[in-house]
């Protein structure tokens, strides 16, 4: 503003000099110009005189040169732009001004024109619906005991609404998500905004939404009646199992299955009235990571598949649950990967053998449990069988990078006693006796970590870290030998665009992960 004062010629002795022209010409006139009037500016530009040939001030420029810089001026400073004078106020009554920053701001697709028709301003649309609830653009973890979940709030055409993303039914790892609006936001049919519920059958009713801590926001249903059935509890038991699961409960044979599923909606039904979410962010991409880190859906077992964070630190690649279930609730670290011990797979017909993915495992968490007892005793090379050294400080793609020169310039038989990754992708078979939700995985793979998987009894009681296999098959796919289980999880990338999600740098990251924990702890 003090940039525009300037070259307008305002100063604490001298008024704007445009103004004192203007009430030389038309004494009295101090009602400003409606927004028509300021469009009028515009046009009468196209046949009048585009101004001086050398200008004095900003306000001798042509109006449409004017509403051209106007426009590319975030929204947020065009209020103090206003105060200049009375001719830019004028200028920033036009609607092009204000549908080109609801476009680039917060990334409206539809035609703006249409809510003009009915009454409301694109500079209404900004100043009462855009700007104020911008806060809650993004990804929020909604607080429902252990079960979380991931809500994300977009600008979606003429609304704000927001989309709780579910997992597809298990164990179809490789389906899209599942949306499911929760709440919207809209000024479509009066000049007033309207927050509404979009919970239950009966379509959008009368919700509310409340701001008080930063980075968290609830919603309340207002006619929570609307999300009742005739058919009272079990029919909405049902309805919720065949959205939940794509089945009914005769189709579930697993005792202990049914248990977990009839808790689940019992606990979840009480939060179908009031939810707060608190800010997620997604990692930012570092030049040493791995692969591109992100939301993956992942397959645990009687608890269906759930969504997980993949995030790098240094020399570790950590997954953090953002759905999760009873016994490892949402916000725990579910894997840990450690980037500096790779692990080199046998041949196919040793990775049959559970004793022998255990034998090398096992040597591997044996060794860096030594290293945990005894910090200042740095590992003799490959200390044991199988293992890889990435070396001090070796992390995500170096790693990997290091492994495959090794290769290339020593070959190794294909036998358990191989001690590099190889060079390319190599043939994998999941060991016999090891349980898996999906029979059809990656036959191939990139490279395998040893990394510890946390595990716990119900109410995450006796919570502990398990020693498996991370292995990574491409840049979207990976997964996970829990020893001690016997059992595989797959994992596949979530691939929707969302926007308002990365974090703005590693530590603002890592302090939402450490909140994430103390709150499910």
């Amino acid at each position: 503003m003090a940039v525009c004062a300037r070259l307008c010629g305002v100063g604490q002795s001298r008024r704007c000099r445009r103004r004192q022209r203007h009430n030389q010409q038309d004494q009295g006139s101090d009602s400003d110009m409606d927004e028509e009037e300021g469009e009028r500016i515009v046009a009468a530009a196209d046949s009048a005189s585009t101004g001086p040939p050398n200008p004095q001030s900003l306000l001798d420029l042509p109006p449409e040169l004017l509403v051209e810089v106007f426009s590319s001026l975030p929204g947020t400073e065009l209020p103090n732009l206003a105060l200049v004078c009375k001719k830019i106020r004028q200028i920033l009554n036009t609607e092009t001004i204000w549908r080109r920053r609801c476009t680039e701001e917060f990334g409206m697709r539809e035609d703006l024109r249409k809510m003009e028709v009915v009454g409301v301003s694109s500079r209404e649309l900004y100043a009462k619906l855009l700007h104020p609830y911008r806060h809650i653009l993004g990804l929020w973890q909604p607080d429902i005991g252990p079960y979380g979940g991931l809500l994300n709030v977009v600008v979606d055409g003429l609304f704000i609404i927001g989309w709780m993303y579910l997992p597809p039914h298990d164990p179809r790892v490789e389906d899209p998500m599942r949306r499911r609006p929760l709440f919207r936001i809209h000024m479509w049919e009066s000049n007033k905004v309207a927050v509404e519920c979009m919970y239950g059958h009966k379509g959008p009713h009368k919700g509310d939404i409340q701001t008080g801590k930063k980075d968290e926001f609830s919603t309340k249903c207002n006619q929570t009646d609307h999300h009742r059935m005739p058919g009272g509890r079990q029919e909405e038991f049902r309805t919720w199992l065949e959205e939940e699961w794509g089945r009914t409960l005769e189709d579930i044979f697993h005792e202990h299955m049914q248990e977990l599923i009839l808790m689940k909606f019992i606990y979840t039904s009480q939060y179908d009235n009031c939810l707060t979410y608190r800010r997620i962010y997604l990692p930012p991409r570092m030049p040493s990571d791995l692969l591109q880190p992100g939301l993956f859906k992942g397959t645990y077992g009687s608890h269906g598949l759930e969504i997980i964070m993949l995030s790098f630190h240094g020399p570790c690649a950590r997954a953090t649950k953002l759905t999760g279930d009873p016994n490892v609730p949402a916000g725990q670290l579910t894997l840990d990967v450690d980037l500096n011990r790779p692990v080199c797979l046998p041949d196919l017909e040793h990775q049959r053998s559970m004793e022998e993915l255990s034998r090398l495992v096992l040597g591997v968490h044996e060794e860096a449990q030594r290293e945990v007892q005894n910090p200042d005793v740095a590992p003799q090379g490959a200390a044991s069988e199988g293992a890889v050294a990435g070396g001090a400080g070796g992390a995500g793609a170096a790693v990997l990078e290091s492994a495959m020169e090794a290769q290339s310039e020593s070959p190794q038989p294909a036998s358990s006693s191989s001690s590099s990754a190889p060079s390319e992708a190599q043939p994998f078979v999941l060991p016999l006796g090891v349980m898996t939700r999906n029979e059809v995985y990656p036959r191939t793979c990139k490279i395998c970590f040893y990394g510890t998987g946390l595990i716990a009894g119900h109410g995450f009681t006796s919570p502990e870290r398990t020693p498996g296999l991370f292995v990574l098959f491409d840049e979207d796919h990976f997964g996970f030998i829990w020893l001690e289980l016997k059992s595989f999880s797959l994992y596949s990338r979530l691939t929707d665009r969302l926007a308002h999600a990365y974090a703005p740098d590693m530590e603002r990251f890592e302090a939402m992960l450490r909140n994430m924990q103390s709150w499910t702890s």
